[in-house]
This record gives structure tokens, sequence and C-alpha cells, in this order.
């Protein structure tokens, strides 16, 4: 692929595809920025440089109609207030108004355009629609790490009608870091893998399997490792038919001599609530009618010993039901772990990144990918079309 760096943006009309995906309250008012943020960098660099800013991004669901609340109005208004900079917006994505705004650019200027998914087109990769967002511009650059693992418009589609497409630093800083973290690690590798269920991350763990040399399991999917090795986990969540999947996964890994660690003890809970009672039970000794909601404290004290151990880290998923506070610990132990080691650590997006978020570990891990779905697509070993799409 091309870098940014190797491309003449001056006077040219630049087409960023960025994540503004961002949430928001009642009052349309932006509770989180980072997604703006992580941006800053590549905005900066063609401003410099004296490129033609075109912004565009998608925002929520709107099933292809033009609902305000999804507007993109207010990241137009909130990059403007982080810049001190003008910051154009397009009330449309395409059409000859939005036309006219791109053409009127002067070099530096910047210009977000309305939510793509404005157009039930984007998200069906409509070649069509595609080819009339290439027609705003010289060079396409797609900075969203965040939805490159989706074959839509924005992502795909518009490399077939560009002259010039390249990835931006973002997206060039997420794939970097997934390689050398997985696929070019320091040793020993370990991977720190939880959630609800084994049926989201599957692809993922057996992919693993052939990177790591130590997988930890925890979260809700580790009891249906436990069931499968023959403990009765009462109430807790299992995936009944992935239970012989789960056995396979454990002999695949016995087979290549990756140590595959499962909880000794648990915190129990008699209902699936934050005001439940709990009991810290091995996981022989679970209560009937109870169920396991997070892993116990002799078994974070044995994962965090392990994660010290590590020469690299890879986490993808929280070890308990993190948002209750009487299951929290396990997660908290793990992501202080993780924050104390000296191996590089990269923590996956989503849950996991709002868990290392609010274990207070964010500022020291060594990178936090901004795309949950994305992260787990590239931890399955499929290359993302997003970034094919440049090659």
């Amino acid at each position: 692929m091309k870098s940014v760096r190797d491309i003449d943006v001056q006077g040219k009309k630049v087409f960023v595809r960025v994540d503004y995906n961002l949430p928001m309250d009642d009052k349309c008012n932006i509770t989180d920025d980072n997604r703006i943020r992580a941006t800053l960098d590549l905005i900066e660099y063609l401003y410099v440089h004296k490129a033609k800013i075109i912004l565009a991004s998608h925002l929520g669901r709107p099933d292809g109609v033009k609902d305000k609340k999804f507007s993109l109005l207010p990241a137009a208004r909130h990059l403007a207030k982080i810049l001190e900079r003008q910051v154009l917006f397009a009330d449309d994505c395409i059409g000859e108004k939005v036309e006219h705004q791109v053409n009127a650019l002067e070099d530096g200027q910047i210009l977000l355009l309305e939510n793509l998914r404005f157009y039930n087109e984007e998200k069906k990769n409509d070649l069509e629609f595609a080819k009339k967002l290439a027609d705003l511009c010289d060079v396409y650059i797609n900075n969203a790490f965040a939805v490159s693992h989706r074959t839509q418009a924005s992502i795909t589609g518009i490399t077939k009608f560009v002259s010039e497409a390249c990835p931006g630093f973002l997206l060039e800083k997420e794939v970097q870091s997934y390689y050398d973290s997985v696929e070019n690690p320091k040793k020993p590798l370990v991977a720190v893998i939880g959630g609800a269920k084994v049926s989201s991350k599957l692809a993922a763990l057996e992919n693993m399997l052939n990177f790591v040399d130590k997988l930890i399991i925890g979260g809700a999917m580790a009891n249906t490792f436990l069931k499968a090795k023959g403990f009765d986990t009462k109430a807790s969540m299992i995936e009944i038919g992935l239970l012989k999947t789960a056995g396979v996964i454990i002999e695949k890994a016995d087979k290549k001599g990756i140590d595959l660690l499962l909880p000794s003890d648990l915190v129990a809970g008699d209902k699936f609530d934050k005001n439940a009672a709990i009991k810290i039970v091995s996981i022989d000794e679970i209560p009937d009618n109870w169920m396991g909601l997070d892993i116990g404290p002799e078994t974070a004290k044995l994962y965090a010993k392990e994660i010290h151990q590590a020469g690299t880290i890879v986490w993808n998923g929280p070890m308990g039901v993190f948002e209750m506070e009487k299951f929290s610990a396990g997660t908290q132990i793990v992501a202080d772990a993780i924050a104390g080691a000296t191996a590089f650590s990269i923590v996956g997006g989503g849950d996991t990144g709002l868990a290392a978020k609010q274990c207070g570990v964010a500022d020291k891990v060594s990178y936090i990918s901004t795309g949950g779905g994305a992260f787990l697509y590239m931890m399955e070993g499929k290359k993302l079309p997003g970034v094919a799409a440049l090659e």
C-alpha cells in the first residue's frame, strides 16, 4: 500500500473516511470525543500540506432515513472547537449542492459531509453511490479502522473509482500494532480472552492457537470450557451447541504445547443482578441454581502472575460482568496486571476498551484499538476488506 506521505496532496481534493460514530446524549452533545481526536494528526498533516479536506463518516443506524438525531453537525462543531479553525458542513454527502461546496474549498479548508448512512446504498456497497462519492475527490484515504471489516461504499466500493488511495495514519497504526503483537511478537505471547460468548470469538480462538504461548480464558465463555471439561456449571451461562468445539480447542492447545488457563474459582451469584447474593466458590462447588459471574480471587491472582511473565499481551474481553460492581474485581485485577507488565500490550476495542477505561488503565497500556469488531476480525486471521481494497 501507498502511504499518505507518498502522495502529493497539495491543492487536491482529499476524501477522508473517518469514524465519527460518536456517543451523544439526548441533546446531541458528544459524550466521548476520542474518535475525533484519533484523526487529528492526519487532519493536521493534510492542512499543513495544503490539501482540500473532505471528511465523511456514518453515525448510528438511521437505516436510510434523514433523521436529525443522527446528523454529523455536532461532530463538525466539536472538531472546529478542538482545531480552533473553521469546519464547513454539508447537509448531504452527494449531489449538486455538495459538489459546489467541494469545488469551492480552498487549500487547507475542511468540509464534513452529512451522515453516509442516510443512504442505504452505503451499507449495500452500491457502486453507483460509491462512484458519486469518488467523483468528489482526487485522493481517497481510509482512516476508519473501526469499520474496515465492512464491505461498504465508502470503505471498499469507492476505491474502484479513484486514481489514488491509501490508508490514514490511524489505520496504519492499528494494523501495525496488531501484526507487531500477534504475528511478530516478543515472546511469550499471552492472549487474555473473555466476554460472554464462545460463538462470537470462536474463529479468533482457533486462529490464536497458531500464535500464542498461553491462552487465558475468562468471562462467561469460560463456563462453556469448564462444562466441556466435565464440571457442573449449574445455572451459569453456557453454549450447549459449542461444548464439543470447546473440547476440541482444549485438545488442540494441549497438542501444540499451549498453556490454556481456565478459572479454578468463581464469584457466583444467585441471579444475574447487581444486587445478587454472592459467594466465592471453587469451580466444582457452585450452589444449585447459582451462576458464575466473575473469575474468583485465586484465578485472578494466577492470571496476573502469568500476565507479568509475558513478552506481548493481547486482551479481548472482560473477565466477568464488569458493569456490575460485585462482579468487576476479576477484570480490575487482570487490567491492573496488564497495565503493570513490561510487555507490549494491545487492547481490543468495544467492551474491552470500555473495561480498560473503567478500570483506570486506558493510559497505562501500550495501545487500545479504536474498533472492537475490526480488531476481532483480524484476530480471526482475516484480512480487513478496507485494507485489501487499498492494495
